[in-house]
């Protein structure tokens, strides 16, 4: 056999990773291989592997006998869409995916290329853990790990990707990083398991419904997104992609424009209910004004009050924050208030403007609220309005009463163009509670309480309970014809395009987390 021959042998043997008969039984659980998964997530054919005979040097519990190819983790660099990302996945075939000192070194080194190259890192994670043979090693290694994720964050887009169990302290390098994906049914993550949970507590729970991706993608809000299985997974994240820049220091990204920009959305006009307790589904006021009705919404399970998600406008990528009437009238709470931040903050940090839609009655009353620290929440949505530099366009569609008004981006706030439509009632707090207020000794001392009650709440709608107030003070630049709305939004963009804040110089802020 010549050399090249034994080249050949040998990267044969490490594509196996750990062997056919452990690939079958990766596949009999519904999970593909690392390599596999590389395939579908980077352009057909532009997938380079880095570090392909790295492997262990364990000399403990009998580690020297056990080859690992790759030391249980695929990494390197290709295309997706054409544009460079770096990514990581652990291989499950190879010592269960679990992580030892040469496991890390490979994933540190792929994160700092990612970092230096000014390209986003997709990390797909399958692994038992830390590997217990190597120790404090395996320890260090993923504090490493959680150093470069934590250094990167800001400065290059970074997506975990869960597609089997993720456990222990291997969960908080993903819970650093932008977003996260799990596989429904063949993920999970926790920190201690059911089984040490039973131990400890005496609480009875299966993994699935302890960790699983439906939990923490409705319950938990420690991930963003679901899948049936690994390639649809996968081709959502190349799809997420589309909307990010590949760093901090890239405009966001620009497609070509096949949608009018003066295109008229004539529905709009009588979209929003007469009855201000009546409902709509705010996402069609969003596919309204995206290109193409196009949208990709983000944590779509979690605190559904509240919408966040990913829209082109005139083909530039624009983040929207937009309260959600079919759930919980749209209030503000405790939840909705987490996930907005997170969503604002990333925008901010990678130049992504912002379009926040507004029909928000106030914040959700209650002792659960308050004790739970509703006020400590919804000042990380505050903080991170107000420390976001990118344009900031604001609409106001219907209802903005009292501090909710505040939160959701208001001229105070920050916001650089405040739109409101006919519809919208900017006040203190709605009619009927202000009237019993501001009128109850009239209200109180009439022979006929009921209809003065009435009289006093068309009164105070008329004068306060309506846009033109805000508008004459200057808190609105303008009240728009709805049909007009996304004409009004692209051009204020296109407006704002070259903005520039500059923040007081400080190490950074004090987000009350």
């Amino acid at each position: 056999m010549n050399k090249l021959d034994g080249l050949f042998e040998k990267k044969h043997e490490i594509a196996l990773g750990g062997g056919q008969k452990r690939i079958d039984a990766q596949h009999a659980r519904n999970k593909l291989t690392a390599r596999e998964r590389m395939e579908i997530l980077f352009d057909k054919g532009s997938f380079r592997e880095l570090d392909v005979f790295v492997s262990h040097r364990c000399h403990n519990f009998g580690m020297e006998e056990n080859h690992a190819p790759g030391d249980g983790v695929v990494t390197g660099f290709g295309r997706i869409e054409g544009r460079p990302v770096y990514a990581f996945a652990q291989d499950f075939t190879v010592l269960g995916g679990s992580l030892g000192e040469a496991h890390a070194d490979k994933i540190v080194k792929v994160q700092q290329m990612a970092l230096r190259m000014g390209a986003p890192l997709v990390g797909i994670y399958d692994s038992g853990g830390a590997r217990i043979q190597e120790g404090v090693n395996s320890l260090d290694g993923f504090a490493k790990i959680f150093y470069q994720n934590t250094i990167s964050s800001g400065v290059i887009p970074q997506i975990s990707v869960i597609m089997g169990p993720c456990a222990g302290g291997a969960v908080y390098s993903p819970a650093i990083t932008d977003f996260i994906f799990m596989v429904d049914q063949t993920s999970q993550m926790f920190i201690t398991g059911p089984l040490v949970i039973k131990a400890v507590t005496g609480e009875d729970i299966s993994s699935e419904a302890l960790g699983g991706a439906k939990t923490h993608n409705t319950v938990s809000g420690v991930a963003q997104f679901i899948g049936k299985n690994d390639k649809e997974t996968l081709l959502e994240v190349r799809e997420l992609l589309g909307y990010l820049p590949s760093s901090n220091r890239e405009p966001v990204p620009c497609l070509e424009i096949t949608d009018a920009p003066d295109r008229l959305v004539e529905w709009f006009n009588g979209f929003i209910p007469d009855d201000p307790k009546k409902p709509y589904d705010i996402y069609e006021i969003i596919k309204g004004l995206a290109d193409h009705g196009e949208y990709y919404d983000v944590m779509p399970l979690f605190a559904k009050n509240m919408a966040t998600c990913f829209i082109r406008i005139n083909g530039k990528t624009v983040g929207v924050i937009a309260n959600q009437p079919l759930f919980m009238a749209g209030c503000l709470d405790i939840n909705s208030s987490d996930k907005a931040a997170r969503f604002i903050r990333f925008c901010d940090a990678f130049r992504i403007p912002l379009l926040t839609l507004v029909d928000v009655p106030g914040f959700l009353p209650g002792v659960e609220q308050e004790t739970g620290g509703i006020i400590r929440h919804g000042a990380k949505m505050l903080f991170a309005y107000c420390e976001a530099t990118v344009p900031k366009v604001t609409m106001v569609l219907r209802k903005a009463y009292g501090g909710a008004y505040i939160a959701m981006c208001s001229r105070g706030l920050g916001s650089d163009i405040n739109f409101a439509w006919p519809t919208a009632q900017i006040a203190v707090m709605g009619a009927e509670g202000a009237a019993d207020i501001v009128f109850t000794k009239e209200i109180n001392s009439s022979a006929a309480p009921e209809e003065k009650r009435k009289e006093k709440i068309a009164e105070y709608e008329e004068k306060f309970n309506n846009p033109y107030c805000a508008a004459e003070r200057g808190y609105v630049e303008d009240i728009i014809e709805p049909a007009t709305a996304r004409q009004k939004v692209l051009e204020a963009f296109e407006m704002l395009r070259t903005k520039t804040q500059e923040l007081p110089e400080k190490r950074h802020g004090n987000i009350p987390l």
